[in-house]
């Protein structure tokens, strides 16, 4: 298990992923070869699952966030591998979760503005297969948005 050493440098990964080895060890008091022996072991082991740059997608120009609720027809064998092979293949799609319940697919998509959305959402999505149900949730706002976990 993890060790108040690895939760330190879980911490400061979190708050600052690009930092180097020998800034991440002043940081948590360690060696830089000891906390490179430690950051190996937690990437082997799962627990860092790797690092990626965030960008801003409002930066870029695309100003709506849209989130779609899709209820799937389940009279359908392959409705799911189906319907999230086509998702997958659209680059505005951010997200793809699926869920228990009434609702079984949500996706997370970005457009430019609402024209293009419109477009988007006759010409894309709305050819997706095997949908029975749709839902759109605009975002206004996004109040909190942080991966960051209590460690």
């Amino acid at each position: 298990m993890l060790d108040d050493m690895d939760r330190a440098i879980l911490r400061q990964l979190q708050v600052a992923p690009a930092m180097t080895m020998p800034e991440l060890a002043e940081r948590v008091g360690a060696t830089p070869a000891r906390v490179i022996r430690r950051v190996d072991r937690m990437m082997a082991d799962g627990i860092i699952a790797g690092q990626r740059a965030v960008i801003d997608w409002r930066a870029l120009g695309f100003a709506v966030h849209v989130s779609l609720r899709i209820t799937l027809d389940k009279t359908v064998t392959r409705a799911f591998d189906d319907f999230l092979a086509a998702a997958r293949e659209m680059p505005e799609v951010l997200e793809i979760q699926t869920f228990l319940g009434r609702v079984d697919v949500r996706l997370s998509l970005i457009a430019r503005d609402l024209p293009d959305y419109q477009r988007l959402y006759r010409d894309r999505i709305l050819t997706l297969p095997h949908i029975a149900d749709i839902e759109a949730l605009m975002d206004v706002s996004n109040v909190k948005s942080d991966m960051r976990l209590p460690i």
